[in-house]
């Protein structure tokens, strides 16, 4: 049976930037970082506390990708501190946290115009 997701990918054009933006802007770690074809690497990022990597590749053909909005939400227990947080190390905000019923969120982008989201739980 399923136990649980292992990792989800970011697609990316230049690893190296993408790396220093999740682990100095976001506070990610590398955890696996080894050659993957030519030209190329298998990147994880572990996220604190957490037992769900993030991984820095791009396969061939899936170039379109980068750039675009990732089907899935980044959690943390402050929104607003999260953002403050972010924002204080040139992360990139579409606006200020917006409260809904359901909870609070704010989208950011990474170096690659990759758009994501940060809610609370």
């Amino acid at each position: 049976m399923i136990t649980k997701l292992k990792f989800a990918s970011i697609p990316t054009r230049d690893q190296d930037s993408a790396v220093r933006f999740w682990t100095e802007k976001v506070g990610f770690r590398v955890t696996t970082d080894q050659p993957m074809g030519p030209g190329k690497r298998w990147i994880e990022l572990g996220i604190p506390g957490a037992e769900t990597a993030i991984v820095l590749f791009t396969p061939d053909g899936h170039e379109d990708r980068i750039g675009t909005f990732f089907n899935g939400s980044f959690a943390c227990d402050d929104v607003d501190y999260t953002y403050k947080q972010m924002s204080e190390k040139g992360v990139s905000f579409e606006g200020p946290p917006e409260k809904q019923p359901w909870g609070t969120f704010a989208k950011f982008k990474d170096e690659d115009g990759n758009l994501f989201v940060l809610s609370s739980r």
